[in-house]
Order: C-alpha cells, then structure tokens, then sequence
C-alpha cells in the first residue's frame, strides 16, 4: 500500500485515478490544481504522484521543474496528457518524470506503470540506507569505545534492515542478499512462486534454479538448518546418535 496524489484540474479524472487505485489497495490524495498539489506535498510527501501536464494556473511540467529545482523530487512522478506532444514528454523525463501516460489512459498501463513506479522508489530507498550505513562511522569497542573512520571500520551493510557482512568475497555477499530477500519475499507473498517471480523480475524456471542454488526452502516455516539441533534429534525416527532411523 503507498500514498499516491493525483493531480489534475478535471475532476472526473481525479476521481477514475482515486476508484481505481483505492481498489489496489492505496491512499489517493487528490489535487485540482499547482497550488493544492505543492501544499500536499508539503505536508505529506506522497510515494508517487500523478500529474497532469496541462492545467490552468500552472503547467504539470512547470511544477516538476520546481520541485526538481528545490530538491523536492523525493518521488516518482508520471506525468498525464492528452494533448502533449512528444517534445513535452521529453522535457519532462529531463526534468526527472519516471513515465508518461497518454489520456485516455488504460487501466492495465496505469497499474503497470504505478507498480514501476513504486519500485523504483523503494530501490531508491534502499540503495539510500546502504550508502548511509556503509558512511555512517561506528564504535569500535576494542578500542576503547573510540570512534573509528568508516573506511577503516565498516564490516557490515545493512540490506533493507538485514545486515550483510562486507568483509567477505563478493559472491558471497550477493549470495546472503539474495538469500534473505528471496526468504522475505516467499513468506510475503505466501509463498506463491509466481508472484515472487513477478516481484523479481525473474521467470519461474529462472527463479527454482536461483532457490535451489541459494538453498532456499521452498515451504513454509523456516529452513530446515535453522531448527535447533536438539528439536530434530527428538523428532519422531531420528536417533539422537546414529541419526535417522531405517529398517
């Protein structure tokens, strides 16, 4: 679920956007014009915004360049229009619009696009809290509690809150990442293959090689590695010496 702001002086539109997204699951906020989108934004910056390039007080692309021009750009934008030509469309993804979508627009282009949209945002995000953990200095308790220079400190990352190791080879570390957002995603997504698959960007024979390869379980509950030693040599058929028991 994100807060999406729909911007766009006709209120038929505004309402098409906010059905159809509320039905996926979303917070619409909409605005009628430049001037009630900069307040939104101002007091509660969305995770996307839909924007209309022509509107009467102040232009969709105008706007962008604003919020470009004073760091405000903290979101994906995608920009509407029935009317633009293809010289407005690039100006705008100069000025940094994620996408464009032509009126009337499809509803399968609209979810497709916001879903792109949504992502790129949270790649962002992340790649933002691995250039902060990987800057931000640490305290050394070996030494005192002094602190120390990141360079010479830092042995770990923190991957969506999932601390990787950045003293190891690089395989790896990619290994332990994609084992853990792969894990994330199974139990998210309850561990259908195609939705995961869809959430990757992977094909489904691509993404059982990729589990199988990081030794990821496929069912639920945790990894068969992860019980405890002394829960699987009280399971039923196991002995405790000789391990599991045959006829």
């Amino acid at each position: 679920m994100a807060n999406i702001l729909v911007v766009d002086d006709e209120i038929g539109i505004r309402e098409l956007l906010s059905e159809i997204l509320s039905d996926e699951g979303h917070v619409v906020l909409t605005a009628d014009s430049a001037a009630s989108a900069r307040a939104m934004r101002h007091t509660e910056p969305p995770d996307l915004v839909l924007l209309d390039i022509w509107m009467p007080d102040t232009d969709g692309v105008t706007l962008l360049k604003e919020w470009a021009a004073n760091g405000q750009l903290t979101m994906p934008v995608i920009m509407m229009s029935g009317h633009a030509t293809i010289d407005t469309a690039s100006e705008a993804a100069r000025f940094g619009a994620l996408d464009f979508l032509e009126k009337p627009i499809a509803m399968s282009r609209l979810l497709s696009s916001v879903r792109s949209g949504l992502e790129h945002s949270r790649q962002a995000r992340n790649a933002q809290a691995l250039r902060q953990a990987v800057a931000t200095p640490v305290i050394n308790d070996a030494r005192d509690s002094a602190q120390v220079r990141p360079q010479e400190s830092v042995g770990a990352a923190a991957a969506g809150g999932v601390p990787v190791s950045l003293d190891q080879p690089l395989r790896e570390a990619r290994d332990q990442f994609e084992r853990v957002y792969f894990e994330y995603h199974l139990a998210r997504e309850n561990f259908s293959m195609t939705r995961v698959a869809d959430r990757a960007g992977l094909e489904r024979t691509h993404l059982y090689r990729k589990l199988k390869q990081l030794g990821v379980e496929l069912s639920r509950g945790p990894r068969r590695s992860d019980r405890p030693a002394q829960e699987r040599s009280q399971a039923p058929g196991h002995d405790a010496d000789t391990g599991p028991l045959t006829d």
